[in-house]
């Protein structure tokens, strides 16, 4: 039996959002997106007409479209309406996956004996634009892979259905831009040897391309081919991330204290951004040498940026530890968790800002995490309590 695998992408979703709170916004170029210096978020097919990108600078795509208007957007009302969409959708699906803030699979197979697979799609997307008032478009294939690269071609052409036998013959004619596993470079590597349309992929031998491109070859021959075995990872929503380290001397050396934290911030920032959360609710924790614990929280702008969260983490802490006694523990708890597919918050920080946490974040990916480091805090290292990981049941 083939499987019936959804893929419902919410159309321009922060956009979307916006103009449900504001119909004014209908019909004109949109960028979600911060300051001059900052990137675009995200941006209306109005502003797209004009050439305008998702983590385009600002300043380049006012130079394309500059009657566009510029809102900095509002991840707590994107999140919401996110929480929302999934509850829709978790209510109806045997198994749903959120894949990103507006992003979901959902595998349906055996639905056609029932209801039919597409009738019943289409029903719960009408649902969720009722509801919700948003928009969106799916598609409906035999696997993850040709349902995401169906939902990009259904938002020219509505949605789509393409079943087992029709699968190539949708794929062929497509860009190899169009798999989602082909980045810039990949696609430039290809297209140096003639190789640009997902037909021609699909027929290299799958040796050439793994010895061209490294063992992801192999996967990209697949996919070419309509290949696709992943499962739908049935979605559980994390609650929190956290870090605490005990002492193996009680310690009253605030510099010290205040290096430990700094290194937490930043080994816990780069796993938010490394799996594409942001957070909501920064907390410290404390405990005394007499087991006295005391915490402290506050709420910030959704974020992953180790500058922001420092700040907040090192605000917090000398409101808490007033009592000067020697400490045995202390803690950090990110939590209000919400799924974000930029690295850092677009809302608020510069086109370099962005850059240099993404040239760190890959040194830090490739290399490990001590590869660099911001100097004040090399001297955390993790002991056998950090990075307490928190899910719902």
């Amino acid at each position: 039996m083939s499987r019936a695998i959804v893929h419902i992408d919410m159309n321009t979703f922060f956009v979307s959002c916006e103009r449900l709170t504001n119909s004014e916004l209908n019909g004109i170029p949109l960028i979600i997106g911060g300051g001059e210096r900052g990137v675009v978020a995200s941006c209306s097919y109005e502003a797209r007409k004009f050439g305008v990108r998702s983590a385009m600078p600002i300043h380049m795509a006012m130079k394309l479209c500059p009657q566009a208007k510029i809102m900095k957007g509002d991840m707590e009302l994107y999140s919401r309406l996110s929480h929302d969409i999934t509850e829709i959708i978790q209510e109806k699906a045997p198994v749903v996956e959120k894949a990103s803030i507006d992003e979901f699979y959902l595998d349906i197979t055996g639905m056609d004996k029932f209801y039919g697979s597409y009738k019943w799609t289409d029903e719960l997307a009408k649902r969720i634009t009722t509801q919700t008032g948003l928009p969106l478009t799916f598609a409906l294939s035999v696997n993850k892979t040709v349902s995401k690269i169906g939902t990009g071609e259904g938002k020219q052409k509505q949605n789509l259905e393409i079943p087992e036998h029709l699968v190539q013959q949708f794929l062929n004619p497509l860009s190899i831009r169009k798999i989602p596993m082909v980045g810039e470079q990949t696609f430039q590597t290809l297209s140096r040897i003639g190789i640009r349309t997902i037909r021609t992929l699909s027929e290299m031998p799958s040796d050439v391309l793994q010895q061209m491109i490294g063992k992801n070859g192999i996967e990209l021959w697949k996919k070419a081919n309509g290949i696709d075995n992943n499962p739908v990872e049935p979605y559980t929503e994390r609650k929190s991330i956290s870090t605490e380290h005990t002492f193996t001397q009680d310690t009253i050396d605030i510099p010290k204290l205040n290096r430990i934290l700094l290194g937490m911030v930043e080994k816990l920032a780069f796993q938010l951004r490394s799996e594409e959360w942001l957070t909501s609710t920064v907390t410290v924790k404390i405990r005394y040498a007499n087991f006295d614990t005391e915490t402290k929280q506050c709420r910030v702008q959704y974020t992953s940026a180790d500058h922001i969260l420092t700040k907040t983490v090192q605000e917090l802490f000398d409101k808490l530890y007033q009592r000067r006694m020697r400490l045995r523990l202390i803690g950090v708890r990110f939590s209000g968790l919400v799924r974000g597919t930029y690295q850092i918050d677009l809302f608020h920080d510069t086109e370099e800002m962005l850059a240099l946490y993404q040239a760190m974040d890959r040194m830090k990916s490739r290399y490990g995490f001590d590869a660099v480091m911001r100097c004040a805090g090399a001297s955390f290292k993790p002991n056998t309590k950090n990075e307490i990981l928190k899910r719902k049941p």
